[in-house]
């Protein structure tokens, strides 16, 4: 059974700093690709960073610069260092992988909050 579970959200001022992670389980961490995506109330899900297996990175425009996404294979961890926030940035957080198989899962989501 696979399972994504982020932890580290929460409420912090505008110009502050959070760390997500999302711990897998079920899948060959290490093949597979990782990203992070936002929903802010009343939009749609939108890609925030990704990361391959090779370790190269992307980020959405909104968000190069401030936020820098990493993995730890050895913890099947995925990190997404927020600095800067802004109360744009304020939705539920959810992480992605992408199996070598090309299998896509999703985690339950966690809340950042960016009081203004």
């Amino acid at each position: 059974q696979v399972q994504l579970v982020e932890s580290g959200g929460g409420l912090v001022q505008t110009g502050g700093s959070l760390r997500l992670s999302c711990a897998a389980s079920g899948i060959r961490f290490s093949t597979a690709t990782m990203g992070w995506y936002r929903q802010a109330p009343g939009k749609q899900r939108e890609f925030v960073a990704r990361i391959t297996t090779g370790g190269s990175t992307m980020y959405a425009d909104a968000v190069k610069g401030r936020f820098t996404i990493s993995r730890d294979n050895d913890k099947n961890t995925v990190y997404l260092q927020m600095n800067t926030l802004k109360p744009e940035d304020t939705a539920v957080y959810y992480c992605n992988a992408i199996t070598w198989r090309g299998d896509g899962y999703w985690g339950q989501g966690t809340q950042v909050t960016v009081s203004s």
